[in-house]
């Protein structure tokens, strides 16, 4: 029985563990590159920070063609973007398909990805294989998504501020340390849709209404 209950924890231990880093006091064995490729498409949208809005109803669309995450919400019959922020990819483009393809997985069309929980990972640490051994990886926080593969996230850039935006990640989605700050004062919590864009994949008619001219 003692040897059931082991097994099972050290299951539940692997699916916790971010695909792209360790919690507190552990390691990946995935060496990750912190060179950032720069290649956005640099549209930009109009945002309302300072409109009221209901944020259970809010939702987040993560672009990796203009590597932006930007937070929308209804407002009087329409859909504003109120605020977005920066961010650094999976280091390959297209959708994921296994561990350690360094890609960040795209949601399905009308299938958005969810937050299913708001980690705390202020002193979580990873090895990234370039010397610097294991260091502050991730900002305070970790949004952990729903996804077809576990250990997927939203985090900061402890160290590696440097690659946002860009694509330099083993999958998970990047912020500045202050915007993942932001992020979950403001805006995240439990449930909340995240849609994640492929390269090639449009805008919808939302974004549309929602781009500087």
């Amino acid at each position: 029985m003692k040897h059931t209950t082991t097994l099972f924890l050290l299951a539940l231990l692997a699916l916790l563990t971010p695909s792209c880093g360790g919690n507190k006091g552990t390691q990946s064995p995935q060496p990750a590159d912190t060179t950032a490729v720069q290649d956005t498409a640099m549209r930009q949208v109009i945002t309302h920070p300072d409109t009221t809005f209901n944020r259970d109803s809010a939702f987040i669309v993560v672009s990796k063609q203009d590597l932006t995450l930007t937070i929308y919400a209804p407002v009087g019959g329409d859909t504003l973007a109120i605020e977005a922020f920066p961010v650094c990819m999976g280091k390959n483009k297209g959708d994921k398909q296994s561990k350690g393809d360094m890609r960040t997985p795209e949601s399905p069309a009308g299938q958005p990805f969810t937050i299913t929980m708001i980690q705390d990972a202020s002193d979580w640490v990873h090895d990234f294989g370039d010397g610097r051994g294991s260091i502050l990886s991730y900002g305070h926080w970790f949004l952990r998504l729903k996804t077809p593969h576990s250990g997927i996230g939203i985090h900061g850039s402890t160290n590696n501020e440097n690659t946002v935006p860009g694509r330099a990640s083993e999958g998970c989605i990047r912020l500045l340390d202050k915007d993942i700050i932001t992020l979950k004062e403001r805006y995240a919590r439990v449930g909340m849709p995240v849609i994640v864009k492929g390269e090639d994949q449009g805008l919808f008619p939302f974004e549309k209404k929602c781009l500087k001219r």
